[in-house]
């Protein structure tokens, strides 16, 4: 028995297909943030396309931080920035906590893996710095406030010695996103001066460079945050048996 012909796979929509061409234009002339691109009529020209699917093509590049209309002036090449993958990622993760778990164990992996550099790199302002930021978020706990700001640079705080951007801009983009899909700010922790404690004694261990606490308290502070998650994950309706 002969087999069915398989259908035609459907062609991408024309304003895709610019896209591609024009990813593929700025990557093979090299073209730096802040390089102009060619007049919309002439692109249209080169590719043989109407004006309308280049103006569709640039407004998707432009959402995801590849291209910027300068009215008035034209487009061009926009300086690269992790903030649309940001938000496009916590938006994406809203709908399940437990793919923001999984998001808490990629930065759990991350930190305590790289803590070893921070504690022979570490100089003692760093530490200061690391110390008076643990005093504030104690001193919220104690008054029931949030100390998200807090938090977010301490762990920035924790690895700014080592001078690694990507390393910077990953645990920002780990923790924002996490921040935002979890809505955190809103979850019910019933030990806030615990969550401060771990920060504390993260410091002292990263002060006495002993790595082994260092790792063991990162460790657990991100088990900590498990359970917040657990406690707050709605609880799921057993089917009824017909």
């Amino acid at each position: 028995m002969a087999k069915p012909i398989k259908p035609l796979a459907r062609p991408p929509l024309l304003h895709v297909s610019v896209q591609e061409s024009l990813r593929s234009y700025i990557e093979d002339n090299n073209l730096a943030a802040g390089a102009a691109l060619p007049p919309e009529t002439f692109l249209a020209q080169q590719l043989g396309v109407g004006r309308n699917s280049v103006r569709e093509a640039i407004k998707a590049l432009e959402s995801v931080g590849i291209l910027e209309t300068r009215r008035g002036i034209g487009v061009f090449v926009k300086e690269f920035s992790f903030a649309p993958l940001l938000d496009n990622l916590a938006y994406g993760l809203q709908a399940s906590l437990r793919d923001v778990e999984e998001l808490q164990e990629i930065r759990r992996v991350l930190e305590t893996g790289l803590i070893d550099r921070t504690i022979e790199v570490i100089g003692e302002e760093d530490i200061a710095e690391l110390r008076n930021v643990a005093d504030r978020m104690r001193e919220r706990a104690e008054r029931g406030e949030s100390f998200a700001e807090e938090d977010q640079q301490f762990h920035q705080l924790l690895f700014r010695c080592q001078n690694n951007k990507m390393l910077s801009t990953l645990i920002d983009i780990f923790w924002s996103a996490f921040y935002k899909a979890s809505g955190i700010a809103n979850l019910t922790n019933p030990t806030p001066l615990a969550t401060w404690r771990d920060h504390h004694e993260i410091v002292e261990a990263v002060a006495a460079r002993d790595v082994e606490a260092a790792r063991r308290r990162l460790s657990d502070h991100y088990s900590g945050i498990k359970r917040v998650i657990a406690m707050n994950r709605p609880e799921e309706v057993e089917p009824v048996q017909q």
